[in-house]
């Protein structure tokens, strides 16, 4: 099967797309359009009645909620982390989890303090930016340590974490709480990741521009936007 990836530029189906790109599966795109709320039409709440970016389309339906659809691709390729019944399972699912429900959460408070808490979003911003600095220092802490984080053999984990370092540089408002010198653990595995030909593709396909985490800019994306 072909799988078929609803995405828009520099959301978080690039994480997906770089997975395909790194499993060599084929796949094929289809734009959600942000800019005409296409993820609130009746067609693709169907697919994912959140309405969230991204959904893979795949032999058993569906996926959406982007750890799940990286965790469906590594059980079905047996490849991007470690498998059922490895030792290392639990703790690399830990670590997962915490990369979708506390880091990826935390930063989307950030990029819209306005719709987690109206009228306040200065006090939002300074408590959540906090505990970014805590979750980035604790993966940084992590990274290299393991094999399936910043070790010799790339992980979906690799690919998720690396890809927010982007989106904290890059979208989050006020800025200055993110260095990704401060994490050089991190800022190395940026640069792995940045190097590698999946990430080559995904800059062309979504117009990433050359340093797409290490010295981001706004995409140019040939199609669709990122906001």
């Amino acid at each position: 099967m072909t799988y078929v990836l609803h995405y828009a530029p520099d959301n978080a189906s690039l994480i997906v797309r770089l997975a395909l790109l790194e499993l060599g599966q084929p796949f094929r795109t289809l734009l959600v359009d942000r800019r005409a709320r296409q993820q609130d039409s009746a067609a693709y709440r169907r697919l994912n009645p959140a309405g969230l970016i991204p959904v893979l389309e795949t032999p058993d339906g569906p996926v959406s909620e982007t750890a799940a659809v990286l965790l469906w691709l590594v059980d079905r390729h047996g490849a991007l982390g470690p498998g059922v019944g490895e030792h290392e399972r639990a703790a690399f699912l830990k670590w997962l989890f915490f990369a979708s429900n506390t880091l990826h959460a935390d930063l989307r408070m950030v990029f819209y303090p306005g719709q987690y808490a109206p009228g306040a979003e200065d006090a939002l911003h300074a408590g959540v930016t906090a505990r970014m600095r805590r979750h980035y220092g604790l993966l940084d802490a992590l990274c290299g340590s393991v094999p399936w984080f910043g070790g010799s053999t790339l992980s979906v984990l690799d690919l998720y974490v690396a890809t927010t370092l982007r989106w904290a540089a890059l979208y989050a408002p006020g800025g200055a709480w993110f260095r990704l010198a401060d994490f050089p653990a991190l800022e190395a595995l940026a640069a792995r990741v940045e190097a590698r030909p999946s990430m080559v593709q995904a800059i062309a396909a979504e117009g990433l521009g050359p340093l797409p985490l290490t010295a981001p800019r706004p995409c140019m994306p040939p199609e669709g936007s990122a906001l």
